[in-house]
């Protein structure tokens, strides 16, 4: 990676580069890594949008970020010998989140005292709503487990970096756990992130198992249904969608933790999981939600 493109955008531009970035390069044998930060905090609404390319970015490549940031000028700098992996980490702040502190290879330094750690590579983790939703999720896990619940059948879709997966086992370390998602390559990332963290990989109780699949379409997801706790941080519409299959594959009496989407779509998420069966015990707060429900 040793050409960084740079463009100003907006708030609302930089929270939906994870998704809209992800299709825009979807057919690239190498797509950048995106990632957007807020310059000035006085300037709440004036964001960067950065995205770093292992060759010099073709017309094409720059007409497409110009896509997610149309107000925006590519900048284009050639890296030379710097670290971009540091570089694209720098403006990227920890999660702290209960008992959990979520931390980039340049944040170590900083751990708590007593916290449940796990490093993350930035460069393959994090677009702006991730790292919001991640925390609330994170937060959701960490009450669950101050109530005093306990889950032994855990599935998380749609897991990217494996982080919510980990975070589960952490916390009920006897459980099966199973975490999922569409795009292989965030598994091969949820692998590394596994060695790294030291989490048991396999088909077995203490363990996370990682597979490739579309929702919950997988024989050895189907196998081992129903769950007593179901992670979704997805996105609203897809969960939508998923509903009437994820509440089918929820057992009485289980927990649904579902993010990624914003305040002004969690009415229709939590109607459309109410209309399962379902009941919403916690609708969490902010701009990005955390949807808590329970199967009655």
């Amino acid at each position: 990676m040793s050409w960084k493109v740079s463009l100003d955008c907006t708030k609302a531009q930089a929270q939906a580069v994870s998704e809209d970035g992800d299709a825009l390069f979807a057919m690239h044998d190498n797509p950048p890594v995106l990632v957007a930060d807020e310059p000035d905090p006085e300037q709440p609404d004036r964001w960067r949008l950065h995205a770093y390319f292992e060759n010099e970015p073709t017309t094409q490549e720059l007409m497409l970020l110009k896509r997610l940031a149309p107000d925006g000028e590519p900048e284009i700098a050639h890296l030379k010998d710097e670290d971009w992996v540091t570089m694209s980490q720098a403006g990227l702040e920890p999660i702290h989140a209960g008992r959990f502190f979520v931390h980039t290879p340049q944040h170590r330094d900083l751990i708590p005292k007593g916290a449940v750690a796990f490093e993350i590579d930035a460069g393959l983790a994090f677009g702006t709503g991730q790292h919001a939703t991640t925390a609330g999720c994170l937060q959701s896990l960490d009450r669950l487990a101050d109530q005093g619940k306990h889950f032994s059948n855990i599935i998380d879709v749609g897991t990217g970096t494996g982080l919510l997966a980990f975070a589960a086992l952490k916390l009920w370390p006897e459980a099966r756990v199973v975490a999922s998602d569409i795009d292989p390559v965030a598994i091969e990332v949820a692998e590394e992130n596994a060695s790294l963290n030291k989490i048991p990989v396999a088909e077995a109780a203490g363990h996370v198992l990682l597979l490739t699949a579309p929702g919950l379409g997988h024989p050895l997801i189907a196998n081992r249904k129903p769950y007593d706790l179901l992670i979704a941080n997805i996105l609203a519409g897809p969960l939508v969608s998923l509903a009437p299959g994820f509440a089918a594959a929820l057992a009485k009496g289980g927990t649904m933790i579902l993010s990624g989407l914003l305040d002004s779509q969690a009415d229709t998420v939590a109607a459309a999981y109410e209309a399962e069966g379902l009941s919403v015990v916690d609708k969490g707060d902010g701009e990005w939600r955390v949807l808590v429900l329970e199967k009655g």
